[in-house]
């Protein structure tokens, strides 16, 4: 297999064992045992702005996977992500917002396929935390994020 398919697989899997419920695999179902569920959360090759995504970078893969915490009303600083990366808001809810004033509501449980190469920022305006899980599939030396500078 080519080094984007490794990738897209191993990056799609994370989320898949990350959701809760969802299994890249079906097991074998036991009598008298609940039944376990796979639901497919997001396929797609655009971002949420509707923005196809770029091809993966020439390099070694390399996986991150992070868990990120917003207290109530806190913004993230504006940045970008120079890879591809998807995520999955665990509790709370948080508003994306793009450069060019797209917006995007998450409450707990949905997923999201984040912009890349989009300046971009994460608020949470719920009176509660807000917590995401990404996981971002790019190349050894290559950062998750990039810090728009004032």
């Amino acid at each position: 297999m080519k080094k984007e398919t490794h990738r897209t697989l191993a990056t799609l899997s994370l989320i898949l064992i990350l959701a809760p419920g969802c299994m890249a695999v079906r097991p074998r179902q036991e009598a008298g045992k609940p039944a376990i569920t796979s639901r497919e959360l997001v396929k797609t090759s655009r971002s949420w702005d509707g923005k196809l995504l770029p091809a993966y970078p020439p390099g070694q893969p390399e996986v991150t996977i992070r868990r990120i915490t917003l207290p109530a009303g806190a913004r993230l600083e504006t940045h970008s992500h120079p890879v591809i990366n998807a995520g999955l808001l665990v509790s709370g809810q948080l508003t994306v917002v793009s450069g060019n004033g797209k917006t995007l509501h998450l409450k707990a449980g949905d997923p999201i396929v984040e912009l890349v190469n989009t300046a971009h920022y994460g608020i949470n305006e719920g009176p509660a935390p807000a917590e995401i899980v990404i996981v971002y599939a790019g190349s050894v030396g290559t950062p998750t994020s990039v810090i728009k500078q004032r």
